[in-house]
């Protein structure tokens, strides 16, 4: 049973990203003509290497950005111009990475293998195998590393040396839809979603489940239509948390108490943006909305993107920034969905949205390309 799931979930993953269209037999958009207001200035750009079947994401502290590419390969570049500062191989293929954090850089692989080094040197610190493959980074505060595995165990180590803390685990649905999706930590809290429409917070320090609610629920009378999985990270800041189900609903909740303060009916595998009052969902069909984040009451919609296997978006200042399959970046005024810039990188898969970085943004090509940009 065990592979059988594990097949299903690699198979409605191709089905999700193959093409670039998130349903076979409808090709994605073609780019619209428009009057460009903006301009996407790139700032420093540096070559890491593929990242192959994963979906691999940088990380960026104070001092330094780190990336990996799927051979193993793990570098530190300087966050203002660019210049690599060292490069080290974890002696796995890398499948989930990277995280960063209180001086460790973090990685995982295939076969369960999490990798801490130190940040400033490369030097490997500690090496510990997990129960699953780990498809995204691990994160890190107050001393404790939190990795999430495929088969949906999320697992709380000592930052020290790798022990384990902790075990959260649940009982799967037969049929998923295979998650590269992280954890969030915040307020002492591990913010996550899961199959069949669950999110839950856990407590950072003993993984202990504070408040578990439903964002989905499944429904249809086959299993491919029962699936209502979320497949992206929620959303949090002081006040609420935001997830959202493929094939299933947009809900948020009171961030400590769990409780449900509104829901939509919207199906997306990219998952949410919050900046502000506002909340900004790219749908499983790559169309981009805005809605208000204390209601859930749209705003705009930008349809554009059709099947483009358009990224979450990112905000910065009066824009939002998303990716696509054919490795542009594109620029939509924050007030009305409109473009104001669009910027092409290497021409492979942009499948993770774009990063913080200063007062701008950080993107990572599947093709193995960093950009640091920013908007003018």
């Amino acid at each position: 049973m065990r592979l059988i799931r594990q097949f299903a979930a690699l198979v409605l993953s191709a089905m999700l990203v193959a093409c670039g269209s998130d349903k076979p037999g409808i090709k994605p958009a073609g780019l619209v003509d428009f009057k460009s207001s903006a301009s996407i200035e790139v700032r420093w750009n540096a070559s890491v290497g593929e990242a192959g079947m994963s979906i691999l994401s940088p990380a960026v502290t104070r001092e330094a950005v780190f990336a990996a590419n799927a051979k193993g390969d793990l570098y530190r570049f300087d966050r203002n111009n660019g210049k690599q500062q060292w490069r080290i191989n974890s002696g796995f293929p890398i499948t989930g990475g990277v995280g960063a954090g209180e001086g460790l850089v973090l990685v995982g692989g295939e076969k369960g293998q999490l990798a801490a080094f130190d940040a400033d040197s490369g030097k490997p610190l500690w090496q510990v195998k997990v129960s699953s493959d780990v498809l995204s980074a691990p994160r890190v505060a107050d001393g404790i590393v939190v990795v999430r595995t495929g088969n949906q165990r999320i697992t709380g180590l000592s930052a020290k040396d790798g022990s384990r803390l902790w075990l959260y685990e649940r009982s799967t649905p037969t049929l998923i839809v295979r998650s590269y999706a992280s954890v969030v930590i915040q307020n002492g809290l591990v913010y996550a979603g899961f199959a069949a429409g669950k999110l839950a917070a856990i407590g950072l320090k003993n993984g202990v489940v504070v408040w578990e609610s439903s964002v989905s629920q499944p429904r249809g009378s086959t299993e491919l239509e029962r699936i209502s999985d979320i497949t992206s990270l929620p959303v949090v800041d002081d006040s609420q948390v935001c997830a959202v189900a493929f094939q299933g609903r947009l809900a948020c909740f009171d961030a400590v108490q769990g409780g449900t303060l509104w829901t939509r009916d919207l199906s997306s595998d990219k998952g949410l943006a919050l900046s502000g009052k506002m909340l900004y969902l790219t749908d499983t069909d790559s169309n981009i909305l805005a809605l208000d984040k204390g209601s859930g009451a749209a705003m705009w919609k930008n349809d554009q993107l059709l099947m483009r296997s358009a990224t979450a978006g990112f905000a910065l200042d009066d824009y939002l920034v998303v990716g696509d399959f054919e490795g542009y970046l594109h620029v939509l005024k924050i007030e009305d969905g409109s473009f104001v810039a669009r910027r092409k990188t290497d021409g492979s898969a942009i499948l993770s949205a774009p990063v913080t970085l200063g007062d701008g943004a950080l993107v990572q090509t599947s093709g193995g390309e960093l950009y640091s940009i920013t908007i003018h």
